[in-house]
């Protein structure tokens, strides 16, 4: 199985305030990796450092370059233009020629089921709509490696469900999800492998069946605890 990332002891540092402090993992190509932890636990920081938007303070981290990435954040930033245009605009960016971009874009809203949409402003779709461009937007990058930060966080229950499948099929591709959640439900339903954040540091790292049902540190089953309480 290839190996996607590596960090060794990587910390980030924000002035006085350490986001991640030694955290030491491998991604393998393939995985279906859930970030979990409380609120300023360090895992859209984390998020950021593999997408290479963030650089560690301190450690190593090693990517495998071959592998195209793509991340979608909580809140999808779309342009005041076609959701169409929305999508193209990134493949045109890549070198791809306007209309090669505009018929891959229509398809990845096929992909998405939103090409009815497609000449809607996208700045007046619903935030669910809008977290469905933004897959469409990353699934016709093509990427190999997909990151997500609270992908279904402000989302009501259809549209949860709709992002979660996508998510779904996205994996049974073969692409490598990485993504945060608040949801254990949804971790349940789409992650491999759990990894627990508290305070920046990687506290339990485990197959998914394991995580739920133990035995784990003490801080992972307290978080566990407050959460299903």
């Amino acid at each position: 199985m290839t190996q996607l990332f590596n960090l060794q002891s990587v910390g980030v540092q924000f002035g006085s305030v350490h986001a991640l402090v030694g955290c030491a993992l491998r991604i393998q190509a393939g995985e279906r990796v859930a970030l979990i932890g409380a609120n300023g636990s360090g895992k859209s920081t984390m998020l950021r450092v593999l997408h290479g938007l963030l650089k560690p303070s301190t450690g190593a981290l090693s990517v495998d370059a071959s592998a195209p990435q793509a991340m979608l954040f909580q809140r999808p930033y779309m342009l005041r233009t076609s959701v169409r245009h929305n999508i193209a605009l990134g493949l045109w960016l890549r070198g791809v020629p306007w209309a090669a971009a505009k018929a891959k874009a229509l398809q990845a809203l096929v992909r998405v089921g939103l090409a009815d949409l497609a000449m809607r402003n996208a700045k007046a779709l619903s935030i669910g709509q809008q977290q469905r461009v933004a897959l469409a937007r990353a699934w016709a990058l093509k990427p190999q490696v997909l990151l997500l930060d609270e992908p279904t966080a402000s989302l009501d229950p259809t549209a949860k469900r709709e992002v979660e499948m996508l998510m779904a099929e996205f994996a049974s591709s073969g692409m490598t999800l990485i993504f945060s959640s608040h949801n254990l439900g949804q971790v349940k339903r789409l992650a491999s492998r759990v990894i627990y954040l508290e305070h920046g540091r990687v506290m339990a790292d485990l197959p998914t069946h394991d995580f739920f049902n133990g035995p784990l540190p003490v801080a992972a089953e307290n978080f566990l605890k407050g959460e299903l309480g």
